[in-house]
Parts: structure tokens; C-alpha cells; sequence
């Protein structure tokens, strides 16, 4: 009878400290947020990136676009400009590493400051396979959208579909 009792005993206290060794489990992950800097070493090789900057849960980048380029590609250039950085594997690497980043919201601007584009890309936006898509939609947009602008308007399709996005109507109403 008493090894009964304690063979209880020995067994409530082993799953006692089983269930409170997996309880840190029960608690939501410890959200982490990049630092400015931080989150501007993510954008270091992407051309016009002028400025990132962390508000609240949102990583807020600035590109410079050429006006040339706007001038020369005309609407199609003025949209693709945010998904470019958006859809870069760049940002998919800042939201693994920074779980408390909710979104990138990319701003293209000329160089007289004017806004030409904005859209905005949810962390959850985007499944592994979808974020596989996004990156193949724009290797090929980069690689070919000069002689095959229809690579271009693909990418902006693609990021309309997915992201909170507004264009300048100066910029794309031509």
C-alpha cells in the first residue's frame, strides 16, 4: 500500500514538471522589432533606397525613382516601383528575423519629393509558396521587363493582389 502511495506520488510529480516545462509554450513568442539600422541592412543593395525607418510594426521604406524612368516607362513603371523591394527576398528574410514586424510599406518618390507609389505587404500575406512566386514573378520582371514590359505589368498584377497599394493618378492617369 505505501509503494502504491508513493509510485502515485513519484508519478503526479513527474507530470507535474512535465506540464510546467512545456507551459513556456502556452505563452505568445516575445515579438522583436528591428531598430532602424537594423532594418535599413536589409535594403543596403536595393538602388533609391534613401531612407528605412521602424514605425510601430511597420518598416517603413523610401525609394528614389529616377524621373527619367518614369519618363521613359511611363504608367507601368510608375506602379512597379514598390514591389520591386516588397517582393525582394530581402523583405522575406526582415519578417523571419523580426517577428514583430506586420508589414513593409515601400514609398517611391521623384526627385522633387513628389510621391509616385506606395504599397504596403502584410506579414501574413504571403504563404512560403506564394512568397517562391513573388520571387520568380520579379526575377523575371528585373531580368526582362525592359525588352518584355508585359514582365512588368505581371509583377504589378501580382502585387496588387496582395498588398494595401495607392498610386499617384499624375504619375499613372496618362
Amino acid at each position: 500500500m505505501i509503494r502504491s502511495g508513493l509510485f502515485g506520488i513519484a508519478s503526479a510529480a513527474i507530470l507535474a514538471i512535465a506540464v510546467l516545462a512545456g507551459c513556456d509554450r502556452l505563452l505568445p513568442a516575445r515579438l522583436v522589432l528591428p531598430t532602424d539600422e537594423q532594418a535599413a541592412e536589409f535594403y543596403t543593395n536595393h538602388a533609391g533606397v534613401e531612407h528605412v525607418e521602424v514605425n510601430g510594426t511597420i518598416v517603413e521604406v523610401r525609394v528614389r525613382q529616377p524621373e527619367s524612368q518614369l519618363d521613359r516607362g511611363g504608367v507601368i513603371w510608375a506602379k512597379v516601383g514598390p514591389y520591386i523591394h516588397l517582393f525582394s527576398p530581402d523583405t522575406e528574410a526582415l519578417f523571419q528575423r523580426y517577428n514583430g514586424v506586420a508589414a513593409v510599406r515601400v514609398t517611391t518618390v521623384t526627385g522633387g519629393d513628389r510621391q509616385v507609389a506606395r504599397a504596403m505587404l502584410r506579414r501574413d500575406a504571403l504563404s512560403d509558396i506564394l512568397w517562391r512566386r513573388s520571387q520568380n514573378i520579379l526575377g523575371r520582371a528585373l531580368q526582362g521587363g525592359t525588352e518584355r514590359p508585359r514582365l512588368l505589368e505581371e509583377l504589378v498584377d501580382w502585387g496588387e493582389q496582395f498588398t494595401e497599394f495607392e498610386y499617384n493618378p499624375d504619375f499613372t492617369s496618362r
